[in-house]
Order: structure tokens, then C-alpha cells, then sequence
């Protein structure tokens, strides 16, 4: 809990700032939450512990030569009526700077199972076809299967969507009856076999669970984000992150990097009264929105100050989705395939494979994301004639903060083992090509707790935070605190994220942003953000305007 020097809380405007928002965290969800706000009028500051902003969806680069996107493998429905790109385009940020090339449209995933390979393409009709070319005898059950999960998708979607003012249309008996239920019990009413329950799961490393406990609701609205189009950030991530900073800088807010906070500042009377930092001093502010781990902001920022017990006590209780360890590989030599990606799996039990990460045995399954064909012309992915790849598959999440891994023998040799493990899935994928490596280095779990301070070291959030599928609400029951991010009820993902932050700036505004930007409103004007120039670095500019020329920035060439 809080010490009693939280109780006497500090009065007046912060030293040099005078906010009236505090963003804790630079993450997409942070990052949106915080543009909206500035845009509108509010006095924002955005706080970062890392040294730059971007979460999950920043890039780091490797000997010059190198850049690897951490999270943002690809987006979808980012079409003309796309959600992400309407987020955008909200805040001004139009195509032309921050512009998205789709993945090859016939085949944007190609599943390889077992005697079975699927190239997903665009749209329901085609990706149904195709599942039932592929497996014929399950064509029934497939047809019934993809019928429910595009009517639950079709329902939420437009829930979300609907334009201020009309009616939203009633609930289809789809979504009655199946968007609370589990996959695997969709699976059971539709009779599919192991085959088709793992090629209609076979994504399902997007968010991190198997059917057994994912809600339909959470695949449906993943297939349906993507089967409207698969695309890529053209110059990497982060240059959306970047352009997220130029807005909230261009209308008066302030982005702090290498600026961590060790306690949300909570009155006797349940009322934000700021942060503090942990490098000493206090902001004062009535607002402040997390877009720290859900887990640790109840428990360590907050100390449980303000929450309920019963909050306090789910939130402590609450099991996490699988975490993640990633290849980063590159090859001197080109890929001869098309602008896609791929899903592997060793066999077609779905359940037994997502059990199998979580003992942490060797991968049953894997993805592999191709920066060099998503953004060939990209000066930074790769040198000509080389190539840059990930392979990422699930591990079990960790129990609390690693404290000292780097060097320990025994996380060093289990690390080797996963890296070389990886190598060889890719091989079976790709062909061989150990011998044309010029980089290979392998993250873990324990990385991602380094960088992102994520204490069970997974992207994706909440497994059970009191029921299977239920997670916490952008607000938190203390008064003028927001929570963000990828444990949030809008799921894990950039996507997933971007609307947490949306959802949270429309509240405390106490506007509909969401069906208001996707009607075309624009609150900000494009005129007000900076040029780019042939030097623009998107991890640069993501540092924030005090940090933008500090030393240990890494660049290319």
C-alpha cells in the first residue's frame, strides 16, 4: 500500500509545467490517448521510462546496417475505411506520412501444417474457399464455423463505428449466443476435426491463447482485422510512433524520455493528484492515464491506493497470456517469395501445441514476419541484396521481475537452445541458409520486461482477470485515472491499443471520438506538424524534442 506521505498531497502547478494530464508510459495506447488530448486543448505530458517511445511497436537497429520492428509485423483494415488509419487521420496524419503497403492480397498468411499449406487472402468468402479446398471433408463444419465468426466480427465492428446520433442496430442472434462463449466450444457445436480446429486457430499467435480459452469474440475480430486487408508501416513503426510524438509537440504537449515515474500520486478521497518521478520531483495533475502494465500500476504506482480490495485482490490474482521470444536474423542474400507471412506448425493439435510453450518445451509452432519484402525500399531494414526476418513463437510468461538474467549459464544455454530451435523451424520453412547469416540474436521474455517493464514479459495482457476473456475497463474507479494499453477490454495489439487510447481520451473528453473520426471528423490541422526532411528519423524524433540530439541513438549506415 501507499505511504502515509501520499496523503499530503502537493498542491499547485508542477515546476515549469503547469499540466492538467499526466500520460504514464509512451506506448501506442499512451501515445493516442495523449495526441487526442493535446489536439483538444489539454496540457499534456507524456512520461517514458525507455529511451524512446514507441512500447511494443518500436524498432532498434543492429550494426549499422540492420532494423528490426519489435511488435508492428503487420496491421490490418487499414483500407479507406479502415479503423487505424481513421485514428489517424483524426488527429490529421494522413497516407502521406504515415502511409501503409498492403501484404500480397492472395495470400498476406500462408498456414504450413502438416501435409496442409494455406495462402489466406483477402476477404471472407475467398479465405472460407480456401479452407475448405484444403481440407474438403470438413467443408460443412467450416462453412457453419466462419459463418458465426463473421457475424460476431460484422456485429462488433459496427457497434464500435456507428456515427453519433444513429441508432445502433440490435444484437444478431450470432453474437447472442456465441461472443461471450470459447472457441473451442464453437468448435465442439460446428463437429470440426484436429486439422481444421488447428488451420482456423492457426493465427491465433496474434493474441496468445488456444481455443480452450479464447473468447469467439476475440478470433473473430482478429480475422476480420485482417481478412480487410494486411499491411505494413512503409519505413517501419516507428514512424507512426514518430508522428504521434510531432502531434502531441505540435499543439503544446511535452514527450519525456528516460522519464520514469515510481508512484501515481492517489488522495484519501480516491482523487489523482499527479505522479511522482523517480529521478525526484512531483507533476501535479488531476488526470492521469496509465499505459504501464495494468499490474503494476494497481499494485506498485498505486500501491493499491484508491482501488477496491476486491480490485486489488482480481488484479494479484490474474494469470497472463503466453509470452514471447523472437529470432532476429539476417541473411546476405534476398528472399525469392512473395510479400507474406507464415505460420508453422509441427502438428495439428492446437491445444497440445499452445501447452507445449506454455511448459516451455521446444516450439510447436512458430511465425515468421519478413521485414526486407514488407518495405523493400527501406534504407534502414536491410542493405541491397540482403534480407531481415523474425521468428517468434509463445513461452511461458514469468512469475514477477527477472532481477539479474544477462550472463546466468543456465539462461544463456536456454537461450541458445531457443535460437537454434528457431533457426531450424525457419529452415524448414524457408530452406537452408545457416551459411548466409550476417546477424542472429535471439529476445526473450526477460527482454521484454527489460525494455517495456511489463513484469510477466508478454505483449498480449490479461489471460483470466476474473473470468476467461474479462478484463479491466479503461477507467480504473479512481477519479481522474485511466488505464491503457494491451490488458485493457479493447485486446492487445496495435490496433487493440490505439483504440484503448481513443476510448480513453473520448471519456475524459466525454465525446464519442471513435464513431466521430470514422465519420471523418479531423481535430487537428496536418499544417501544424513539422516538415520531413531527406534526414527524418522516426527513432530520433520518438525521443522527444529535449532528448532528440542526446548521444546513444543508433543509426544506419
Amino acid at each position: 500500500m501507499a505511504s502515509r506521505s501520499d496523503a499530503g498531497l502537493p498542491s499547485g502547478p508542477a515546476a515549469g509545467g503547469g499540466y492538467d494530464t499526466v500520460v504514464v508510459g509512451g506506448g501506442v495506447g499512451g501515445l493516442v490517448c495523449a495526441a487526442y488530448l493535446a489536439v483538444s486543448g489539454r496540457r499534456v505530458l507524456l512520461a517514458e521510462q525507455h529511451d524512446v517511445t514507441g512500447g511494443n511497436a518500436q524498432v532498434f537497429r543492429r550494426r549499422r546496417a540492420y532494423e528490426f520492428d519489435v511488435g508492428m509485423h503487420y496491421v490490418g483494415d487499414c483500407g479507406p475505411d479502415g479503423l487505424l488509419p481513421a485514428i489517424l487521420s483524426g488527429l490529421g496524419i494522413g497516407s502521406d506520412r504515415v502511409p501503409f503497403r498492403p501484404l500480397d492480397p492472395d495470400g498476406f498468411d500462408r498456414i504450413l501444417l502438416p501435409g496442409v499449406t494455406v495462402d489466406v487472402p483477402v476477404g471472407w468468402d475467398r479465405y472460407l474457399s480456401r479452407l475448405c479446398a484444403a481440407l474438403p471433408a470438413e467443408r460443412v463444419g467450416l462453412t457453419r464455423c466462419v459463418g458465426v465468426l463473421r457475424a460476431v466480427a460484422a456485429d462488433l465492428r459496427g457497434g464500435m463505428t456507428t456515427a453519433p446520433g444513429v441508432p445502433r442496430a440490435p444484437m444478431s442472434q450470432e453474437l447472442t449466443a456465441w461472443g461471450g462463449r470459447l472457441l473451442g466450444d464453437l468448435y465442439d457445436h460446428c463437429a470440426l476435426g484436429p486439422a481444421a480446429r488447428t488451420l482456423v486457430a492457426a493465427q491465433s499467435g496474434n493474441y496468445g491463447t488456444p481455443p480452450s480459452t479464447t473468447l469467439t469474440s476475440t478470433h473473430a475480430t482478429m480475422l476480420d482485422h485482417y481478412l480487410r486487408g494486411a499491411y505494413a508501416p512503409v519505413g517501419s513503426g516507428q514512424t507512426m510512433i514518430a508522428t504521434l510524438v510531432e502531434v502531441i509537440e505540435a499543439y503544446g504537449g511535452e514527450v519525456r524520455t528516460r522519464c520514469p515515474v515510481e508512484r501515481i500520486l492517489v488522495g484519501d478521497d480516491r482523487q489523482v493528484a499527479g505522479v511522482r518521478l523517480a529521478g525526484g520531483g512531483t507533476v501535479c495533475a488531476p488526470l492521469v492515464v496509465s499505459n504501464a502494465d495494468y499490474r503494476r500500476t494497481v499494485l506498485d504506482l498505486c500501491g493499491g491506493r484508491g482501488f477496491s480490495p476486491a480490485v486489488v485482490e482480481r488484479t494479484r490474482r490474474a494469470t497472463v497470456r503466453a509470452a514471447v521470444a523472437t529470432a532476429y536474423i539476417a541473411l546476405d542474400r534476398p528472399l525469392d517469395m512473395p510479400n507474406t507471412n507464415i505460420w508453422w506448425w509441427a502438428h495439428t493439435d492446437v491445444e497440445k501445441a499452445h501447452a507445449t510453450a506454455l511448459k516451455g518445451s521446444d516450439p510447436a509452432f512458430a511465425f515468421l514476419s519478413f521485414g526486407s519484402l514488407k518495405d523493400p525500399g527501406s534504407r534502414t531494414v536491410c542493405p541491397p541484396g540482403h534480407s531481415n526476418f523474425q521468428v517468434m513463437t509463445l513461452v511461458p510468461p514469468l512469475d514477477g521481475p527477472p532481477g539479474r538474467y544477462r550472463r546466468d549459464p543456465s539462461y544463456e544455454a536456454a537461450k541458445a537452445r531457443l535460437r537454434d530451435a528457431l533457426v531450424d523451424i525457419a529452415e524448414q520453412a524457408l530452406g537452408p541458409f545457416r551459411n548466409r547469416i550476417t546477424h542472429l540474436e535471439t529476445a526473450t521474455a526477460h527482454t521484454n520486461h527489460r525494455y517495456i517493464r511489463n513484469g510477466s514479459g508478454t505483449p498480449y495482457g490479461f489471460d483470466d482477470w476474473g473470468g476467461h476473456g474479462r478484463r479491466p475497463n479503461i477507467r480504473t474507479g479512481v477519479r481522474g485515472l485511466y488505464a491503457v494499453g494491451a490488458n485493457s477490454s479493447f485486446g492487445a495489439g496495435i490496433l487493440g491499443t490505439a483504440l484503448s487510447g481513443i476510448s480513453a481520451a473520448g471519456r475524459i473528453l466525454r465525446r464519442p471520438l471513435l464513431a466521430e473520426v470514422c465519420a471523418g471528423a479531423v481535430l487537428a490541422d496536418p499544417a501544424r506538424l513539422p516538415p520531413r526532411t531527406d534526414g527524418f528519423d522516426p527513432l530520433r524524433i520518438s525521443r522527444g524534442r529535449a532528448r532528440r540530439d542526446a548521444r546513444g541513438l543508433a543509426g544506419i549506415g
